[in-house]
């Protein structure tokens, strides 16, 4: 099915041709990193995780996401998200591939995964972090593919294929959990010491992510003859809704615990973000920008009459996501490492070079997940299935 990727429109050329530009432009620039390490970047002893793990983070919930499409789908056959689910899957893989470009960049020598593998740790967390990851890619290009050929046919689905989507399932949750863990096992950064630390990631990766791919898919839709039920768009935001709030909720919790509570330690990271320390309030701005767009898309994404209108629905998904992005994508990391086990200040800001390495990493995801969505519509489009559960659109 892939020679379906070959032919496409000229602006489907035109955007395959940018993508393979930033690629190939930004590749210097990390063979640069390369020859020189990451004294490029503008990590340091204090700041040890940078933009790149920042990313990586973001992007493992817009990997583990898909399962709110997934679930449904199988678990309560809910068949208004037959058309999705697979798209989902597919979101998913380019998802995990850029999670991992970004941990290839960060390592600085690509050569020392290799000991993961080599010399494995059971111990570590992030050997799981490993085997969960590159087990979900995995799952999903089996199921993905599998199901698509499958409907490309007319042929019913394996059943091994339906017991892998509910391991998927199951590992969907495990992705972030262990991503979590990741963080929350450091006694050190006391931002991060929190049980619910694991719950914030997955209620945020379930808003941002199925966000981030509703938003895709509506482009799909724009730019194809490929229409998405509706119905089931109008759950799946719903969905988002609930997420979100739960999301707020759960960042309110870690706000109390820390001023009722009164130790230093959680509320230092806290202030740091929101109003400065010794000085230093290079992310109050972004802070307070994430925190008025999380309320906004609250505003817009609660009220049905909003919620359904297909006009507004991308604005509210838009700023969901850059609040999101703002809070777990860049604070949450910074916010962690500051103030440091010294009661000092550790400024970080990413150089650009780390951002010019970085959009070639979200280049290869968007290749990615452009070739798998091409090839998608493409089948859907040939089986007549878009149309027959197409409904007409009602603003």
């Amino acid at each position: 099915m892939l020679e379906k990727a070959l032919k496409g429109s000229p602006k489907y050329y035109i955007w395959v041709g940018f993508l393979l530009l930033v690629i190939l432009g930004a590749s210097g620039v990390y063979l640069m990193q390369l020859m020189q390490g990451l004294t490029i970047t503008g990590m340091s002893r204090d700041v040890s995780w940078g933009f790149y793990i920042a990313q990586f983070t973001y992007l493992v919930g817009l990997a583990a996401s898909g399962v709110m499409i997934v679930l449904p789908y199988y678990f309560h056959n809910y068949k208004k998200f037959k058309d999705l689910v697979i798209f989902g899957e597919f979101m998913a893989i380019g998802a995990v591939v850029m999670c991992l470009g970004f941990i290839v960049v960060d390592i600085g020598q690509p050569q020392r995964m290799l000991n993961v593998m080599l010399y494995p740790t059971p111990n570590s967390v992030l050997f799981w972090d490993m085997v969960v990851l590159n087990g979900y890619l995995i799952l999903n290009v089996l199921v993905g593919w599998t199901c698509l050929e499958c409907d490309r046919q007319n042929l019913p689905h394996p059943k091994w294929s339906k017991t892998l989507a509910y391991v998927s399932i199951v590992w969907a949750f495990s992705i972030h959990t262990v991503t979590a863990f990741l963080y929350q096992g450091l006694p050190g950064r006391h931002y991060w010491l929190t049980a619910i630390l694991a719950a914030r990631f997955l209620a945020s990766a379930f808003c941002s992510g199925p966000a981030i791919l509703l938003l895709v898919i509506m482009l799909t839709q724009k730019v194809t003859t490929f229409k998405a039920n509706v119905e089931g768009i109008a759950t799946l935001a719903k969905i988002i809704t609930y997420a979100m709030i739960v999301n707020v909720f759960f960042f309110l919790l870690e706000v109390f615990t820390a001023f009722y509570s009164g130790i230093p330690g959680h509320t230092h990271s806290i202030v740091y973000l929101f109003k400065g320390l010794e000085g230093h309030a290079e992310l109050v701005p972004f802070m307070w920008t994430a925190a008025a767009l999380a309320v906004g898309s609250l505003c817009l994404l609660i009220p049905p009459r909003l919620r359904d209108n297909l006009k507004i629905l991308p604005w509210s998904l838009a700023i969901l996501v850059i609040a999101t992005w703002i809070d777990k994508g860049l604070a949450l990391l910074i916010g962690g490492f500051n103030p440091t086990p010294f009661d000092t200040i550790a400024t970080y800001w990413p150089t650009g070079k780390e951002l010019i390495i970085s959009a070639m990493i979200y280049a290869i995801g968007a290749l990615v997940v452009t070739v798998l969505f091409k090839v998608a519509t493409e089948v859907k489009q040939e089986t007549g299935a878009s149309q027959k559960e197409a409904v007409p659109v009602e603003n």
